[in-house]
């Protein structure tokens, strides 16, 4: 984009802040607009092998958390996914992780899972048994989540209870139910349908002995469903507040000030359609744009919104990146290349019609 821009307006001031709605590329992110330090731990990852993840140490004892890393579905190639067995236990050790470094903040981006084991991987990792009626601990996963008896929650990490936790969601699932993370999310992650029934039924047991572990039942808590059910024991067991991913982001990246002097926001995502407009990174970058009354234009690697879509958004316009009839694969290896050529035609239209 910066490339683009210089080669018509080749005196200005430009600022490229990555940006991230809470799934991959969150701690980047972040690392990049508010500082700070990426760490790097080996964790246990969705089915059990070690994996280097990273997470990032911002200024103000504050930890960011992107749960793709230890627990996300690309760390599992397509012919090995186990949507029955799949653990949340790596975000579990990052959490920990957190806390030893000192950590009193953890913002924790939950897209990209690969689990619906309710986020007991993690509360495992963090010192909560989960055990059956003969007092043994679950094998992880959701499908064991069926055979949950009690949760003994004795060794939970006390530091849990003197720590900030938000979680990074944009989702709104219960955890159970049609619309619930098992139903909605599973076929993804390589559940077939008797598979989604099995995890289901595992969800709705979790949900039923959490609530005599708590006093209080927080599965249908928009976002509960998140994750694989992750969304739930952060809310649950961890009093996590559920924000918008893109929302958080911003705010923590400073971009509302560093639009102070801006003429143009330029920003970007793979598909510009329907989902943009129901609160995904662009619709985000809009808001705060608007209310300093700098106008937007995005770029796509598909453009599937009216002009009244555009409207709605806040959008001032949108151009698809492509430079002819192209394949995906295609887009993907001149990326770069194309979106710093159509930067460059819509901006020099931008140029003659703002008088420039």
């Amino acid at each position: 984009m910066r490339q683009g821009v210089l080669k018509v307006f080749p005196q200005a001031q430009t600022h490229a802040l990555p940006l991230a709605d809470g799934g991959e590329g969150t701690v980047e992110a972040l690392l990049h607009g508010a500082g700070g330090t990426a760490q790097v731990a080996t964790v246990t990852g969705p089915l059990g092998d070690e994996v280097e993840a990273v997470w990032g140490l911002l200024p103000g004892g504050r930890a960011v958390i992107e749960m793709a890393q230890a627990s996300g579905l690309p760390l599992i190639p397509p012919d090995r996914r186990d949507a029955l067995r799949a653990s949340t236990y790596g975000t579990g050790q990052l959490m920990k992780a957190a806390l030893d470094a000192g950590c009193r903040e953890l913002l924790i981006g939950i897209g990209g899972s690969a689990t619906t084991d309710g986020g007991t991987g993690a509360l495992a990792a963090l010192g909560a048994k989960f055990l059956d009626a003969q007092g043994q601990e679950l094998s992880p996963g959701g499908a064991a989540l069926n055979d949950l008896h009690s949760i003994d929650l004795s060794g939970l990490d006390a530091r849990l209870g003197n720590v900030a936790c938000t979680v990074l969601c944009d989702v709104t699932n219960p955890l159970f139910g049609e619309n619930g993370a098992a139903f909605i999310y599973g076929p993804q992650k390589g559940a077939s349908p008797e598979h989604v029934n099995i995890l289901d039924s595992g969800l709705q047991r979790l949900a039923q002995i959490s609530v005599q572990a708590l006093g209080e039942d927080k599965s249908h808590v928009p976002g509960a469903g998140a994750a694989g059910g992750l969304g739930f024991a952060l809310a649950a067991y961890c009093n996590a507040q559920m924000k918008s991913g893109i929302e958080v982001v911003l705010e923590t990246a400073g971009f509302a000030e560093k639009l102070q002097d801006a003429a143009l926001v330029l920003t970007g995502e793979g598909a510009l359609d329907a989902q943009t407009l129901s609160g995904k990174t662009i619709a985000g970058v809009c808001r705060v744009a608007g209310e300093k009354n700098v106008p937007v234009i995005a770029f796509g690697g598909k453009v599937a919104l009216c002009g009244e879509q555009l409207d709605e958004l806040g959008l001032l316009s949108a151009f698809p990146i492509a430079d002819a009839p192209l394949t995906l694969e295609q887009c993907l290896a001149r990326a770069g290349e194309l979106l710093s050529g159509a930067v460059e035609r819509a901006l020099r239209v931008y140029r003659v019609n703002d008088g420039c």
